[in-house]
């Protein structure tokens, strides 16, 4: 039988390697990005030399540099996912009521849910118990299930954002009426580099669960393919915590 402190010895040392292997994945991440940045700057110096393309060669040229400049792009976006998937996290929590964040989140979406014809109806519970949040961590998370949600809903829809207070904790459920997901996709869905969208990172699902989880919270999520689905977000409630604070940020 492994006695507690060896158990614990082992654990201690597999967060120490993932923090070494995440902190040289990141360095190498930036060190990539500084010869990918100056060549995305020469492709639109080039790009101006045949803005206006006078012969067929030319023409072509302009094309193939428009390609280059699109995949610098795909890449910058996903070396930018990468680093936020690998970041070690040292959150700066401070007592919020889960209500405002999900007010902020859904005054920023509101333009984008009407030009996607999504219909936003928010149920959220009164008089919350307080929890403890990085706001702007939390935010980002928030976010991306947001954006997943609407995603999933080309045609339009309808995303129902609820918060109740569970009595050991308080959860957030965002269901959409989506594509949905087969349970091939839901096993995966929290993997890193999984995606089902072309030219998808892969990472966004994994780091908002990474970024719950550093909360002391857990998610979940429930599909059935043309129905929609539901991510559900349970967050505890520490004891003896001060007034909340995190109204809405102008």
């Amino acid at each position: 039988m492994i006695s507690p402190r060896a158990a614990s010895e082992s654990e201690r040392k597999l967060v120490d390697q993932y923090t070494e292997i995440a902190r040289l994945a990141g360095a190498l991440a930036h060190e990539i990005k500084n010869p990918l940045s100056t060549i995305r700057l020469n492709m639109e110096l080039l790009a101006e030399d045949f803005q206006n393309p006078e012969t067929p060669r030319e023409r072509r040229a302009l094309a193939k540099v428009a390609v280059v400049e699109r995949e610098c792009l795909r890449l910058q976006e996903l070396l930018d996912s990468f680093l936020s998937f690998t970041k070690v996290r040292t959150l700066k929590s401070e007592p919020t009521n889960l209500n405002h964040q999900v007010k902020e989140i859904l005054q920023f979406f509101a333009p984008k849910a009407k030009e996607a014809g999504i219909d936003v109806i928010d149920y959220l519970a009164t008089d919350l118990p307080t929890v403890l949040l990085d706001r702007e961590a939390f935010y980002g998370a928030l976010l991306n299930l947001v954006l997943n949600a609407q995603q999933a809903m080309p045609q339009g829809g309808q995303l129902v954002v609820r918060t109740s207070d569970t009595g050991d904790g308080v959860r957030l459920d965002l269901i959409d009426t989506g594509c949905g997901m087969d349970a091939t996709t839901l096993e995966h869905i929290f993997e890193a580099f999984f995606s089902t969208k072309r030219g998808g990172s892969g990472l966004g699902l994994p780091t908002a669960r990474k970024i719950v989880e550093a909360h002391g919270g857990r998610i979940t999520v429930e599909s059935e393919v043309g129905k929609g689905t539901k991510f559900s977000i349970k967050l505890p409630v520490p004891a003896r915590l001060p007034a909340a604070t995190g109204s809405p940020r102008a």
